[in-house]
């Protein structure tokens, strides 16, 4: 049995445990991650349009000059939305494209294609000795058995290395296995069940923050390695491979969801430019000051009209908005494969 760790030997100022969330790591507000990332892009696109549309109905009834003098004199609607026809066409020729790039990078010759899937299933063959058993075909049980065998490498690391004599060593070690447990079963938690093409397994997966973890096993091979001997160092390199086996795997899923989610995104501004196009042209060969008389709210019609057209024709753009934000947020916050912390919050 293991004697207590004397901890007056002990020096508490290293930095062991990780903040595991990405939350946590980043130092920024739930609020903010939330609408960047875990909210459905459809409802952000959904606030961003109304935001406008009150933004504008606000702006053109509070600020002078009023609306229908402006529209009786001249040709306001129609030079408006005349543009928003222009910008609605180009934007979703260029968006198209972009969607036509993700596809270009899925087409190749039969060597190339004969090349990936060659380079796929090693990859598949080396996980299946990793967890002993053949590789899940789903993204969410193929990074969820990943954990697993890294959380059981760390049991073992924790194990093994009770009866080393050094009280720093063995302090270090239970804080780091006790942080990487912690974080696999939290993160195991949040895959089950998740399905590819949403954004869950995405969200779980950048949970899991391996690299620091790699991190934390080298420097524990290093400061302690005249502590360590043969047995200890096998542990903790097996529980490094385990945890190094996790970047690729990652990597490889966001991928596929980035493909996946600019595929969508091109569907789904094709969809919108069809009523945007439809209302723009509308507004311009029919509407006027004459249009809508009265009032409502204090508003005057015409300005509801208006604000809800405009906002209308720009569904397109925050579609883009959403789903960009989105993507370049998840690239930004996984730059590194290897354990390099960009930034200090990222740990």
């Amino acid at each position: 049995m293991s004697s207590e760790i004397d901890e007056s030997n002990v020096d508490k100022d290293v930095d062991v445990r990780t903040a595991n969330t990405m939350r946590e790591r980043a130092g920024e507000s739930r609020i903010k991650l939330w609408i960047m990332l875990s909210a459905n892009r459809l409802v952000v696109t959904g606030v961003l349009t109304l935001a406008m549309f009150l933004v504008f109905v606000v702006a053109v009834t509070v600020l002078p000059p009023p609306l229908i003098p402006q529209l009786s004199s001249g040709d306001t609607i129609e030079t408006l939305f005349s543009t928003m026809i222009t910008v609605v066409v180009t934007g979703t020729t260029l968006v198209v494209t972009i969607g036509q790039l993700v596809i270009s990078q899925e087409n190749g010759p039969l060597g190339e294609q004969r090349g990936r899937m060659e380079d796929s299933m090693d990859f598949r063959d080396y996980t299946e000795e990793l967890i002993g058993a053949p590789s899940p075909a789903d993204p969410s049980a193929f990074l969820r058995n990943l954990i697993d065998v890294s959380q059981d490498r760390a049991e073992a690391v924790r194990d093994g290395l009770r009866d080393i004599e050094s009280d720093q060593l063995r302090w270090e070690v239970d804080q780091f296995t006790d942080s990487l447990i912690g974080n696999s079963e939290v993160v195991r938690d949040e895959l089950e069940g998740a399905q590819f093409g949403t954004f869950d397994v995405m969200h779980a997966a950048l949970d899991y923050n391996y690299g620091w973890k790699i991190f934390q096993v080298e420097r524990l091979l290093h400061d302690h390695q005249e502590d360590l001997g043969q047995p200890e160092n096998d542990l903790l390199n097996e529980l490094k491979v385990a945890l190094s086996m996790f970047g690729p795997a990652r990597e490889h899923v966001k991928t596929l969801y980035f493909e996946w989610a600019l595929i969508t995104l091109s569907q789904l501004i094709l969809y919108a430019a069809i009523p945007a196009l439809a209302v723009a042209g509308v507004m311009v060969t029919v509407v006027d000051a004459t249009t809508l008389t009265g009032s409502t709210l204090g508003v005057e019609n015409i300005t509801w009209v208006v604000g809800a057209a405009f906002a209308i024709t720009l569904i397109p753009f925050f579609l883009f908005t959403a789903y960009v934000s989105r993507v370049l947020t998840m690239a930004k916050r996984t730059l590194a494969i290897e354990p390099l912390i960009l930034r200090e919050s990222q740990r």
